[in-house]
């Protein structure tokens, strides 16, 4: 009966030690996979898990690719460029719904729409008098010549816009936008 006990002890021990093994080997995998998602560039500059969840999950999002830093659009302010923004919050419902249909329409008018997140950088709330997301500017020599804010309409809704009127909007200014310089 004692030998029954010991082998009983031994495989609980070495089941017990099994599991910690395992346990420590992942722990070592996710930080490694940890430290290379941080490493890897991002369009914002800075490593992922400093991001809000939201944008992480944006980050391959090809309808999310043209992210314009706070420097990068008060220099063309600044250098009074004409130009359109996009306003857009990773989390916000209407931006996830209005981006996917706008992007393409951007493609094929030829358009640079560069992407501000706010929820990556708040002061663009302020800075840039947002108060709905999303919003589409239109810059014309450095200042806010016109801009659209909402998203597309959704069923059975009488606000928001058409893929027409976005589609209006570009054809009214774009003829107007400073081509950027490599």
């Amino acid at each position: 009966m004692n030998s029954k006990k010991k082998k009983k002890s031994a495989t609980i021990l070495i089941f017990l030690g099994i599991l910690v093994v395992m346990l420590a080997a992942l722990v070592f995998v996710n930080q490694q996979s940890k430290k290379q998602s941080d490493s890897v560039p991002n369009a914002y500059g800075i490593a992922a898990s400093k991001l809000n969840p939201a944008t992480r999950e944006l980050l391959s999002d090809p309808n999310y690719q043209q992210i314009i830093l706070p420097a990068d659009l008060k220099a063309r302010i600044d250098k009074k460029d004409s130009f359109f923004v996009y306003f857009f919050a990773s989390d916000c419902s209407h931006c996830r719904a209005t981006t996917p249909q706008l992007m393409p329409l951007v493609d094929s008018e030829g358009i640079k729409l560069p992407q501000f997140n706010l929820r990556e950088f708040e002061s663009g709330w302020t800075d840039y008098n947002i108060e709905f997301t999303p919003t589409l500017v239109f810059y014309q020599d450095g200042v806010e010549k016109d801009r659209m804010v909402g998203g597309l309409k959704e069923n059975g809704s009488d606000n928001g816009y058409t893929l027409d009127d976005y589609k209006q909007f570009f054809d009214k200014y774009k003829g107007n936008i400073t081509p950027e310089k490599s």
